[in-house]
């Protein structure tokens, strides 16, 4: 997947994907993807039966597209990180992303591989177990959400499915109007959307990013209005966020168990508006790196909540 786990490829502000490409346009999204997998108009009947993905962004897309997947990099990770759809359970792990089992793909006999940008180092390695599809949603420059319809159309076109395709991204559309909806309805407060690095740090999300986006398409306001990296998010310190006096804060699991335990003793951390007046959410898990589908996930526990807290 794309950076949901600190790895030796990531800083603390995030990951660093060594290979991306930067400065693409949406026509050469499609084009240079295409080129790594290049049988256009594909039918159903000659699409590839057994897929194996290594990013769980595109694992979303497949299961958007009603296509199966054979297996699957760290699959421990998707119930913690992704939870939703529940993974079936003949999906195969194959590792982690960065340090695949090979032996075990070339086991599966898959007719293609789906990777990103992020995993070129990978990438020869995957190319001589199958043919490989480069499909990149998150880099410098780009909307990941306006990249994520890009890579849906992508594929449903690759994988002989552009009707299943089309289907989805309206459906998608028309739950995302029906959420703005109810939302037009509440007048909610400014949210500050964070994933918890510890008692002292957070993520707090908005820039280019996926959450972000998913703020705009409902017509909720983000409070956080300071720069973050094109993956969406800045790390700051706690105290950080009492610059957005009025916001409720939203805050995503996992959240370290001792954060806040410890938080709960610091004065700091009391006096903090939203904590102060209880205004702070605890939220399940949605991939901050995802696809369509986290887009979905988080619009629908983002509605919810802020229902429940305005009765």
């Amino acid at each position: 997947m794309e950076a949901v786990r600190r790895s030796d490829a990531e800083t603390p502000d995030g990951p660093c994907p060594r290979q991306l490409f930067r400065g693409w346009t949406r026509r050469a999204f499609l084009a240079g993807a295409a080129a790594t997998f290049a049988r256009p108009g594909r039918s159903a009947a000659e699409a590839p039966a057994r897929i194996v993905s290594m990013d769980y962004a595109l694992t979303e897309i497949l299961f958007s597209l009603d296509v199966p997947v054979a297996g699957l990099a760290e699959r421990e990770g998707w119930q913690e990180w992704v939870v939703e759809p529940a993974l079936p359970a003949e999906i195969v792990d194959v590792g982690l992303p960065q340090a695949p089992n090979l032996e075990l793909i070339s086991e599966l006999r898959p007719d293609l591989i789906l990777t990103t940008p992020w995993l070129d180092p990978v990438l020869s390695s995957l190319q001589r177990v199958a043919p490989t599809l480069r499909v990149s949603i998150y880099e410098e420059g780009a909307t990941p959400f306006a990249r994520s319809y890009d890579a849906t159309r992508l594929l449903g076109e690759r994988l002989g499915r552009p009707d299943r395709a089309a289907r989805f991204i309206a459906e998608a559309d028309r739950e995302f109007d029906a959420i703005a909806a109810r939302m037009r309805r509440l007048a909610p407060p400014p949210l500050l959307l964070v994933n918890f690095v510890d008692a002292r740090h957070v993520r707090v999300y908005g820039g280019d990013g996926l959450y972000q986006s998913v703020l705009d398409r409902i017509g909720l306001k983000n409070a956080f209005q300071g720069e973050a990296n094109y993956w969406g998010f800045a790390t700051v310190g706690v105290e950080n966020l009492a610059a957005s006096p009025g916001a409720r804060l939203i805050a995503f699991e996992p959240i370290p168990p001792d954060a806040l335990p410890t938080l709960a003793r610091s004065p700091i951390w009391r006096e903090l508006p939203f904590v102060r007046d209880g205004r702070m959410s605890t939220l399940p898990p949605v991939l901050t790196f995802g696809a369509m589908l986290s887009s979905l996930r988080c619009a629908r526990l983002l509605a919810d909540e802020l229902e429940r807290v305005a009765t």
